[in-house]
């Protein structure tokens, strides 16, 4: 027999995560509010900025791992490996695949960029 779940449990679920998430943000936002009014902050920190090349080479790292991970995933089940699952293989190669089109995108639409950049006139 299937258990379900009642409805007005999973209502009051959702209401009381709703009810916490609001105290944090009330929080939050009373700290950042004090952080001001007690004075300056540090002026001296510096804040480590990544630039475009460092993040598109971390976002084409990622999606090669992702990549190998599906791969090694599907080698796995094809040796006949019980501990993979043919949904954990299904699951990686879509992520796999909408990861791909994801960056051939942004690539797509820097090149487009940077040919607009190169054709305006000077």
């Amino acid at each position: 027999m299937v258990q379900r779940a009642d409805i007005n449990s999973v209502l009051s679920d959702i209401r009381s995560l709703r009810s916490q998430m609001n105290q944090n943000q009330r929080v939050e936002q009373d700290q950042s509010v004090r952080g001001r009014i007690d004075g300056p902050r540090q002026v001296d920190q510096t804040q480590e900025t990544t630039s475009f090349g460092d993040m598109l080479g971390k976002a084409v790292n990622s999606v090669n791992e992702v990549q190998k991970n599906a791969g090694e995933l599907q080698t796995a089940y094809n040796m006949g490996d019980p501990n993979v699952d043919i949904t954990r293989v299904m699951i990686a190669a879509q992520k796999s695949t909408v990861s791909f089109e994801a960056l051939t995108q942004v690539r797509n639409r820097v090149v487009r960029a940077y040919e607009d950049i190169m054709n305006m006139p000077i």
